[in-house]
């Protein structure tokens, strides 16, 4: 029997929430070497690292997390901007795949429960990041709502991530610390004896509040400045020098690749999404359509084009790893 004895120091699960442009972004790249998966394409107007082409969807998304570990690059933080925008991709993933055009058509909550263990199984493949040494930041947006304790009377405002409650608790309880950012803001008594609010610095809470939810496993006072400073002990990564990172390029797979998809014609109307899949992965004009033949859908000479807009959504990009599976096994098969 071995015994660890001692602290475990290792990358941090953060998720950082606030208001809308409180400043989450710029807090988020002072993190050690970060990399941004921009799904909100929020950081346009910020000097950071993206990953590109940006997800646009559920499973572009998943390709891109996949291509990232598979070659870190010397990037030691993956920040995914925002959670409740990859929460939207995962629903309509779901609805798409499900044939629904909305959450709430799978009837008695069973669409909730879907995207619950769809972004449950999420947040546990971001857990393999953490093993091969890179801090996860997800941020978040607040929403504010009226809350009422059963024991007392009265109700009054609370700060919560905007998320749907099947999976906030999961997100809440996979961080290892979950931090509010907000204003800072002081009532104050004038002469005439009139209350007004003044302040409004830029603050983070890290401990839980009646009014938000928060914690940290690393004794932070309950409120800090919002400056990176104020945790960077708790990331051993953020004290190290930083050094000369090249532009970010996915991954390609050794699996019998084809050349590049280079002529923009081949990916010519097509809708935005699945051909940012195709030209991602390489995947040729010729290969989707013989998958698609394989499977019953469309003749092999048929064109892509031609195909229905609830076809390529519900069927290809809402499966596209199991079509993407197929194409590989075509090629070890020699397009056969």
């Amino acid at each position: 029997m071995q015994v660890n004895v001692g602290k475990n120091l290792r990358p941090q699960k953060v998720v950082l929430y606030g208001p809308e442009g409180i400043g989450k972004t710029t807090f988020a790249s002072k993190f050690p070497n970060p990399l941004f998966f921009d799904i909100e394409k929020g950081s346009c107007l910020f000097d950071v690292h993206r990953y590109s082409p940006t997800p646009i969807s559920w499973e572009m998304l998943g390709a891109a997390l996949v291509d990232f570990k598979s070659d870190p690059q010397g990037y030691k933080t993956l920040v995914i901007d925002t959670a409740d925008q990859a929460e939207r991709f995962c629903m309509e993933s779901i609805c798409a795949q499900a044939g629904k055009t909305g959450i709430e058509d799978f009837g008695y909550g069973k669409g909730y429960v879907y995207l619950g263990e769809r972004y449950g199984k999420f947040l546990n493949y971001l857990n393999e990041f953490i093993d091969i040494g890179i801090n996860v930041v997800l941020l978040a947006h607040s929403s504010c709502r009226k809350f009422e304790l059963p024991e007392e009377s009265g109700s009054f405002d609370r700060y919560e991530l905007k998320l749907e409650k099947k999976t906030t608790p999961l997100l809440k309880e996979w961080a290892d610390m979950l931090l509010f950012m907000n204003y800072k803001t002081t009532v104050v008594e004038t002469e005439e004896k009139k209350k007004k609010a003044v302040g409004g610095r830029r603050v983070i809470y890290t401990s839980h509040h009646a009014c938000w939810d928060a914690k940290n496993r690393h004794g932070l006072p309950d409120e800090i400045p919002a400056e990176f400073t104020q945790i960077s002990h708790c990331f051993p990564s953020a004290v190290a020098d930083p050094i000369d990172l090249p532009k970010f390029e996915p991954a390609k797979s050794d699996l019998n690749r084809v050349e590049d998809v280079k002529k923009t014609d081949d990916l010519a109307g097509l809708i935005p999404e699945l051909a940012q899949l195709m030209k991602h992965n390489n995947v040729t004009r010729a290969e989707l359509q013989q998958v698609v033949a394989q499977r019953g859908y469309y003749p092999a000479d048929t064109d892509i084009s031609v195909y229905s807009e609830k076809f390529i959504k519900g069927a290809i990009i809402a499966g596209w790893k199991t079509v993407y599976d197929m194409v590989l096994q075509n090629r070890k098969n020699g397009g056969k």
